[in-house]
């Protein structure tokens, strides 16, 4: 997953790429709301947000977000427990609200619990007929057999997942395939898509002339 922070504190801040990083997920560290974006860019899977920040109130952005739409998943990190505040968060779109200090093991664990819910899989294991994808333990098998897949073949083949049936652009892909530098170029994505469906079966990957692609379970 790609991740946008908002959190204004340096410490808790440098502490949470680090052990997101070492997850295997990509952040954007932001400090301020003033740099934050009216809406989360494509690639972003989900977001962590303080509620206190220098420059004004996290609540306040995340109902901009939800009355324009966004629906991106957005877990409020933050040290106010009162009950009234935690109603207000979840009220006003949060997904989960985590209150500071908390464990990292945990926040990790949050997040893929909200991650699951979004693409609708009940378990960490994502089933389609014979196969089958694990996101968080880099794995997948097809008819109980493992999966040889690059890393971005796998990445590749996650995205796709997440919505079956939906068409997938080759922007958006490459944004999501590099979501902390530059875009993967379409010539290279049809290469990798190519490898993959030598993999998967050419049949759960359509491609969409024009569009792009849709994984078929």
């Amino acid at each position: 997953m790609h991740l946008l922070i908002v959190e204004d504190d340096l410490d808790l801040g440098q502490a949470l790429l680090a052990a997101l990083q070492g997850e295997g997920f990509t952040c954007l560290w932001i400090r301020r709301l003033a740099d934050v974006p009216a809406r989360p860019q494509p690639e972003v899977d989900a977001a962590l947000l303080d509620l206190t920040l220098p420059d004004g109130e996290g609540l306040a952005l995340l109902r901009r977000w939800r009355a324009s739409g966004v629906t991106t998943p957005v877990l409020v990190i933050t040290a106010r427990s009162a009950l009234d505040d935690r109603l207000a968060g979840l009220d006003s779109g949060a997904d989960d609200y985590i209150i500071k200090p908390f464990a990292m093991a945990e926040l990790v664990s949050r997040l893929w619990a909200v991650h699951r819910r979004t693409v609708q899989q009940a378990s960490a294991v994502w089933s389609f007929n014979a196969l089958a994808i694990e996101p968080r333990a880099h794995r997948a098998t097809l008819a109980g057999q493992p999966l040889d897949l690059s890393a971005r073949e796998f990445h590749l083949l996650v995205e796709l997942a997440r919505a079956p049936g939906e068409v997938v652009s080759k922007g958006v892909l490459g944004e999501k395939l590099e979501p902390s530098g530059d875009p993967v170029d379409p010539a290279t994505i049809e290469v990798h898509v190519s490898n993959l469906r030598r993999k998967i079966g050419a049949a759960r990957v359509r491609t969409v002339r024009g569009v792009g692609y849709q994984f078929v379970p």
